[in-house]
């Protein structure tokens, strides 16, 4: 575990260099949006999704330089779905990674402003990859039709809509795949497009990516539930204030725990294709399951 924590580590540095290269613009419109934007884009966080995208690209042999700057695009979508998601309109969030969420200290319309440029940035740095035009183009679908309506932004109205509301646990399914799997589905193949691939490839990443979307959720319900505010760095117990539906809620506390390690084992089984190469994604794995914020 230690190994990964220590690879976690060093990858998520180098996002965060690329990140505040890529926030030093040489020409400013408006510096008091760079500095909403900076705000919440350079808080830090876990960087999972860019560290996805780049032990991926490790893991087939690709443009790892095209991988990292995939990665900071995809965290700048990421980034502008927290400052949306913490909206009064939204989830009326006040805390977010230890800090003010961005409308408190920006105000509202600044607020999705940034996040409205931080989207539309991210595509502007797709669009530079250093890739074949067709790879690129793939990356860019890619990234569109996981963050859009078929995926997180579709995922987010669907969580809306939601509360107060008894799910089944196929229509909470529903909205977690599109709300929190897809961007961890885009993060994983757009590893894929920075490298040279064979479909069984593809299949294999894209059904890892799946399951880990899962595991990731079913983490997140449960830390809501049982994590501690100053570790999570924000608010614990939303769900709950809210009436979300959650894997807690409707499987119990032992059944969600269980299905974690389910789909954690499913996600390194779709790994063995690989060999001993996969071991850096197969304990990313551990790290997720384990994690405590």
């Amino acid at each position: 575990m230690q190994q990964i924590k220590e690879i976690l580590k060093s990858k998520a540095e180098e996002v965060e260099k690329d990140l505040e290269e890529l926030m030093t613009l040489e020409e400013e419109t408006a510096p008091q949006l760079t500095e909403a934007m900076q705000y919440t884009l350079l808080s830090g966080g876990k960087r999972i999704r860019p560290v996805l995208t780049l032990l991926t690209a490790e893991l087939l042999s690709g443009n790892y330089e095209a991988a990292l700057r995939a990665g900071s695009a995809l965290e700048m979508i990421h980034s502008y779905s927290l400052i949306h998601d913490d909206l009064p309109a939204m989830d009326d969030d006040q805390l977010r990674r230890g800090k003010k969420t961005n409308h408190l200290v920006f105000g509202e319309a600044a607020a999705i402003l940034a996040g409205d440029a931080l989207l539309t940035y991210a595509f502007e740095v797709l669009a530079g990859l250093n890739l074949d035009p067709a790879a690129k183009v793939k990356i860019i679908t890619n990234t569109a039709k996981y963050s859009g309506q078929q995926g997180m932004v579709g995922g987010q109205i669907l969580d809306l809509e939601a509360e107060n509301k008894e799910l089944t646990l196929a229509e909470m399914q529903k909205v977690h795949q599109a709300k929190t799997g897809a961007l961890i589905k885009a993060a994983v193949l757009n590893g894929v497009y920075c490298s040279e691939y064979d479909a069984s490839a593809e299949k294999a990443l894209l059904a890892y990516a799946e399951n880990i979307g899962v595991l990731f959720q079913i983490v997140d319900d449960l830390l809501d539930q049982t994590g501690d505010t100053e570790k999570m760095g924000k608010v614990v117990g939303r769900d709950e204030e809210l009436n979300k539906s959650t894997y807690p809620k409707l499987l119990g506390l032992e059944a969600a725990k269980k299905a974690a390690e389910e789909h954690a084992a499913q996600a390194k089984v779709e790994l063995d294709i690989f060999g001993e190469k996969a071991g850096d994604l197969k304990a990313l794995v551990d790290y997720i399951l384990k994690r405590q914020h």
